[in-house]
């Protein structure tokens, strides 16, 4: 099943960008959707299937990070 995205949500990936982040936020969406690292701030474009594959978690918009409590 392909993942709900929405503008803004945080996406973990299952392997690291070549600058060392997994964090990843929404910042396009359409056929394909559009990633910003949040370490290097590189933007992508992923297929739908293929965000679905890499992606390891999702943090809706809005939410803090559960590391920062």
């Amino acid at each position: 099943m392909l993942p709900d995205i929405q503008l803004n949500d945080r996406v973990r990936l299952r392997k690291p960008h070549p600058c060392g982040s997994y964090e990843w936020i929404v910042v396009r969406l359409g056929a394909d959707i559009g990633l910003e690292c949040l370490g290097c701030h590189h933007r992508v474009l992923l297929s739908r299937r293929e965000l679905s594959h890499r992606m390891k978690s999702r943090q809706p918009a809005g939410e803090s990070p559960e590391n920062d409590k």
